[in-house]
């Protein structure tokens, strides 16, 4: 018999339910698991309800107790400061650990007021499969020699090819600058109307009117970064802390051309000498112009012939070299996720 039907009997029989149980060899504690787990009756609901304590407050007295916890004078201010400010006009209503009971049965104990939510924003999600697909923007801070004087340096990078396709270093952080190192940069790599989306955090200069407009003239789509989250743009971001960890980086510069000097050599650096860990050792001009695809077949040539002189030291057979990614993210989506959408 299951657990409620013994139950049915030991009430039908006027016999205790612990000594039926123990009469016939049935556990207690799975017992009455079993019968927490079954929904009451209207009547043994009835039955299983207790006379209110003679301590407890009335409906009455609760709703009023909400009703000044609520008040416009006391929506903000937590239970035990009510409940002195209360003592000193002459009113008790309720002990402060009851005030605490009142609003935990509301769920209200953490916020009371009407405050202003932070809106959702999903992660940007971009594929960049070839050069000029994708572009990342931002802005960072050189140190002048000047104390709170700073130089600005705006950079463009394809997170594909990790190029930087556009730089340069100004005494402000506009909207109006941007445009023009962005639009240079669009004008050198040939970019086609709807070929292109840029991708930046929110920053000013990122939002402005006239960077929009340039977006709008060149049909560029923009992509931001949600609030507060830097790994949204982890290019940008990288490829500051590339430059700002090399040995010859000074820690300030004196005039903006100086600044302007220094960047134009690591520029240089950069994208034609760096050989970038995420490019599998290529430079980022040898993927922006595809000359990565040739020099595969090269390294493959050496790796050949190295394996027909001696190949007992190649236990896993003819090695070959690693090709550039064909695909590059920003927040690539989970593999559950787009298997869900497919």
């Amino acid at each position: 018999m299951s657990p409620q039907e013994l139950l049915d009997v030991a009430r039908k029989e006027e016999i205790p339910f612990q000594v039926l149980l123990a009469s016939l060899g049935r556990s207690r504690a799975t017992a009455y698991r079993a019968l927490k787990l079954t929904v009451l009756t209207e009547t043994d609901s009835q039955k299983c309800s207790r006379a209110a304590h003679p301590r407890a407050l009335s409906p009455a007295e609760v709703a009023e107790v909400v009703k000044v916890l609520n008040s416009e004078k006391f929506v903000d201010k937590a239970p035990q400061a009510i409940f002195n400010v209360l003592l000193d006009q002459g009113v008790f209503m309720c002990s402060v650990r009851t005030m605490y009971r009142i609003l935990d049965a509301q769920g209200a104990v953490a916020e009371r007021r009407q405050v202003a939510r932070s809106r959702s924003f999903a992660a940007p999600e971009l594929l960049a499969t070839g050069p000029n697909q994708v572009w990342s923007w931002d802005i960072s801070k050189l140190r002048a020699h000047s104390k709170w004087t700073y130089f600005y340096l705006y950079v463009v990078m394809d997170i594909f090819s990790r190029k930087i396709v556009g730089w340069a270093v100004y005494l402000q952080e506009t909207g109006t600058l941007a445009d023009a190192v962005i639009s240079k940069a669009a004008k050198e790599e040939k970019i086609k109307p709807g070929q292109l989306t840029i991708h930046s955090d929110r920053g000013g200069p990122m939002r402005s009117k006239t960077l929009s407009e340039l977006f709008s003239d060149l049909s560029i789509s923009k992509s931001f970064s949600r609030p507060h989250v830097s790994n949204d743009n982890p290019f940008s971001e990288s490829m500051f802390k590339t430059i700002k960890y090399m040995p010859t980086f000074p820690d300030r510069f004196g005039t903006v051309q100086e600044a302007r000097n220094f960047r134009s050599k690591f520029v240089k650096w950069y994208n034609e000498e760096h050989r970038h860990s995420g490019l599998e050792y290529y430079t980022p001009d040898d993927v922006h112009n595809g000359s990565h695809v040739e020099k595969k077949k090269n390294r493959d040539s050496v790796l050949a012939e190295a394996y027909l002189r001696n190949p007992i030291r190649f236990v896993n057979g003819t090695p070959s070299a690693s090709l550039a990614p064909e695909a590059v993210w920003i927040n690539k989506p989970k593999m559950e996720e787009r298997a869900m959408t497919c």
